[in-house]
């Protein structure tokens, strides 16, 4: 057994400000050995997801209890039975979707779709079956296959892709989810092409990333809608070419509406203003994750008369492991600039005071440290 220091949800749904009613608790976990086709990784670095703030506040309920996180880089300490191409000593950063690579989706082509992968991360355990946590003789639900609120993790090694040693962690860490979720929704799922007009709403990590994203793809105008002016400003910084507020209309600059509008910020009524703004014949991508309760409501007769296509885009329609080396030849190229999404570094003592800015949609992405 390892022990770890962890950052452990009981209950969903607690008071704000989460600094006071703290529901995520530091506590000492003991996590079992590494198993067939698993690894144990020291987490260097682990970024706060609106995904699991959606655990936190209950919007997305998860079995409980567990320990959050699924955004992270670390170094591999202890390999199990059967592990190929990884090794102690080894970078890697996290993806919070296993494919097992056997079912009808992996085998044809999208692991990003992998219906067994999800099925397990929605028991809240490894892909293999069961938990490898415990405390105080209890065990407890891992959260997307990764649970990084913890100084260690025991990982399926579909959990993990290997980095080069040179990447700073904190960089590291956003490969797996923001930059995935983001740049994929971009490229995988609206498949955009150079000199297409786009839009993204909502700039968090995943709307940046999908500026980024854009820009990478060659796209043009770029929209960036958010109520956050700092957001706006850095969206500009980025490459974006017009950074409205929401109550902007983007039509008074783009009559004929954008070709491709990616939603990532995960509300039905955002996702119905970029539906709105796309132009016809065009695609809209949603990747947030609103409510469940939330519905959209859209005009019928749009979709055909306008000849629109809607889009779910999950983990950016990505297949990790060939997606991930190519983001590292664009951040070696400085085309990737990932340092600039980082808002702020902290301990994992202050994971309550994270949420509460997460909460607060003034960051766009911060890293905790759990060593």
């Amino acid at each position: 057994m390892v022990k770890s220091l962890a950052a452990l949800l009981r209950e969903s749904g607690a008071e704000l400000p989460y600094v006071k009613s703290r529901p995520l608790e530091i506590v000492e976990v003991e996590l079992a050995p590494p198993g067939t086709g698993e690894v144990l990784v020291k987490i260097e670095s682990a970024g706060i997801c609106h995904s699991d703030l959606s655990v936190l506040n209950g919007t997305r309920p998860r079995p409980l209890p567990l320990i959050l996180g699924h955004e992270s880089a670390g170094v591999v300490v202890e390999i199990g039975a059967g592990v190929k191409g990884l090794k102690v000593g080894d970078h890697v950063t996290s993806v919070f979707l296993p494919s097992c690579g056997t079912c009808i989706e992996c085998r044809s082509g999208t692991p990003a779709f992998c219906s067994v992968g999800a099925t397990s991360n929605s028991r809240g355990e490894m892909i293999r079956g069961g938990t490898r946590i415990t405390f105080n003789g209890q065990s407890i639900s891992h959260y997307a296959g990764v649970s990084c609120y913890s100084q260690y993790a025991v990982l399926d090694e579909r959990s993990v892709v290997k980095l080069p040693d040179d990447i700073p962690f904190d960089v590291a860490a956003l490969f797996g989810c923001a930059l995935l979720t983001g740049i994929g929704a971009v490229r995988n799922s609206a498949n955009a092409k150079p000199g297409q007009s786009l839009g993204v709403w909502g700039l968090g990590g995943v709307g940046l990333s999908a500026l980024i994203g854009a820009v990478i793809s060659k796209a043009s105008p770029i929209f960036a809608i958010d109520p956050v002016a700092s957001k706006r400003k850095l969206a500009l910084e980025l490459g974006a070419d017009f950074a409205l507020d929401p109550s902007e209309n983007l039509r008074d600059q783009l009559p004929a509406g954008v070709m491709v509008a990616i939603e990532c910020a995960g509300r039905a009524d955002t996702l119905k203003a970029a539906y709105e703004a796309t132009g016809r014949g065009g695609t809209t991508v949603t990747v947030g994750l609103p409510p469940a309760a939330e519905m959209l409501s859209i005009s019928a007769l749009s979709l055909v008369s306008d000849v629109k296509t809607i889009r779910g885009s999950y983990l950016g329609s990505a297949n990790p492991r060939f997606d991930i080396p190519e983001f590292v030849d664009f951040w070696r190229a400085g085309n990737l600039p990932v340092e600039k999404l980082l808002t702020s570094v902290s301990p994992m003592a202050q994971v309550n005071q994270a949420m509460d800015a997460l909460q607060g949609a003034q960051v766009v992405r911060q890293v905790i440290h759990p060593n």
